[in-house]
């Protein structure tokens, strides 16, 4: 199916031309036309709801590089059609966030925002392989110039050219991964070696299957992260400027390159290596949750929590069921809300008290009541509470694991615990401990109750409705598993 408006293109090249046109302006207009160039991106995003299906849609095609195979091939379907008006919306608040926190380069922070929202939605939408990597490396120039320029720790330099490295290794694996594929669709006889619906359609050989799938694995496994692969991770946390973290551990892409890349076009593959990628998943959960137990600072205490959290997506990927899929997919839609969310708001405590230690936060409760109950309420949806959108998510993947492994139930549900002891811990000493300097700070304005809101709003609303999503996406996950011939689906 051919869009008859080039939909994927405008959400790809909108942010960027704003972003140019924001360089332009005195910086006393940026945040104004940042913030309403972000809302019209939203707006464009959610037009895609208006054509959902099992098949890809929206579908954008034309020769780019012919003598290369390549192409420009846009298109979303179940899988992915739902991260692009989410993403939209987490971009929305960070730019509102940062309304009295950005002042060094506000026109330049808020373009490179645009920049990387816009390069988001091509990393979503593309179909052909090695389009999606060009927007997989692409990501890096924005985040590596918004970490070094607006990181708010004395080491911002080595984390942002740690975080670079590490993803450019990254990209090193996808890229022959992509290119192996490639080269058995050279062998067909097909005309696009790139195609990833072509790719779908005719299956890889077994040991062509799992170099693809472990080069793939690797290359996203960084991004996720992954144990060991995760050492960039806190190192970020402390340095880099928080909207930025929200964006990076709120969008999970390096999950997303695993359901649209790694396990579709290497399915059997991934379903030999199913061990592995629950281990991984398992050990994220204990690691994440453990090591986010021994931190002081709320910073990088979110973001071992986050590692612990895509564990259990990645134990409900290994399930090989639609239940599982379904959890992972809704888990991984809830951590752009619950994890970005949350993250904003460290940053409204970082910005009152230039720091989110906890040796020097307590008793916050007694003067920001209102910055303790959202906090609290984002906390407990990160941990999957009743009436958030984690519940059902957290439920299924739960069901889905535990029809294929008890161990590794038992490993999450015990990650789970440590994951309630941490949070409860920190946010008793933040908020209800003893009262220390910092706890004459000002509660949260009405701008920053707005961010906070929304986020809240629509968690609850996913909480209570799950179906608003499992329903648009039960067709694709279901299509997808025939196609790639799981024999755990019933």
């Amino acid at each position: 199916m051919n869009a008859s408006f080039p939909l994927l293109t405008t959400l790809i090249l909108w942010p960027m031309l704003a972003a140019a046109l924001l360089l332009l302006l005195p910086n006393r207009l940026a945040r104004s036309l940042a913030l309403l160039a972000a809302m019209a991106q939203l707006v464009l995003a959610a037009w895609l709801l208006t054509d959902m299906g099992p098949n890809f849609r929206w579908v954008e095609r034309f020769e780019w590089i012919p003598s290369l195979k390549i192409q420009y091939l846009l298109g979303v379907d179940g899988l992915s059609m739902l991260f692009l008006p989410l993403a939209a919306w987490l971009f929305v608040a960070v730019i509102a966030s940062g309304w009295n926190q950005v002042q060094t380069l506000p026109r330049v922070y808020y373009a490179l925002l645009l920049m990387l929202e816009g390069i988001t939605m091509g990393i979503f939408s593309a179909l052909d392989t090695i389009l999606f990597f060009l927007f997989w490396e692409a990501s890096l120039i924005p985040l590596f110039v918004l970490i070094l320029l607006w990181g708010v720790g004395p080491r911002r330099r080595m984390a942002a050219i740690k975080y670079t490295l590490l993803m450019l290794a990254g990209g090193v694996a996808l890229l022959l991964g992509f290119i192996m594929a490639a080269l058995h669709q050279m062998e067909m006889g097909n005309p696009w070696l790139f195609d990833l619906p072509l790719l779908l359609e005719n299956p890889l050989p077994g040991p062509v299957q799992t170099w693809v799938f472990l080069l793939l694995l690797a290359g996203f496994a960084i991004k996720v992260p992954v144990i060991p692969l995760h050492t960039w991770l806190p190192l970020l946390a402390l340095e880099g400027p928080i909207g930025v973290l929200a964006i990076m551990t709120g969008i999970k892409l390096g999950v997303y390159g695993l359901m649209r890349f790694a396990i579709p076009i290497a399915p059997q593959a991934a379903l030999e290596y199913q061990w592995l990628l629950s281990v991984l998943g398992g050990v994220g959960v204990l690691y994440g949750s453990l090591a986010a137990l021994l931190q002081t600072n709320v910073r990088p205490m979110l973001a071992f929590a986050s590692i612990g959290h895509v564990g259990l997506v990645l134990m409900g990927l290994a399930s090989f069921t639609q239940q599982g899929w379904h959890g992972a997919i809704l888990q991984v839609l809830h951590f752009i809300l619950a994890s970005g969310g949350i993250f904003l708001m460290a940053g409204f405590l970082h910005h009152r008290f230039n720091s989110t230690d906890v040796a020097y936060l307590g008793g916050l409760a007694k003067n920001m009541p209102l910055a303790a109950a959202l906090f609290l309420f984002l906390g407990l949806a990160g941990l999957g509470a009743p009436l958030t959108a984690g519940f059902p998510a957290e439920l299924l993947i739960y069901t889905a694991t535990l029809r294929t492994s008890l161990g590794s139930v038992l490993v999450a549900l015990t990650g789970q615990i440590l994951a309630a002891t941490y949070f409860i811990t920190i946010y008793r000493r933040i908020f209800t401990g003893p009262l220390l300097h910092a706890a004459s700070g000002q509660d949260l304005r009405q701008r920053e109750i707005l961010v906070a809101l929304w986020f809240v709003v629509p968690i609850l609303v996913l909480g209570i409705f799950p179906s608003l999503v499992l329903d648009l996406i039960a067709e694709p996950v279901r299509s997808w598993m025939a196609q790639g011939g799981f024999l755990l689906n019933k």
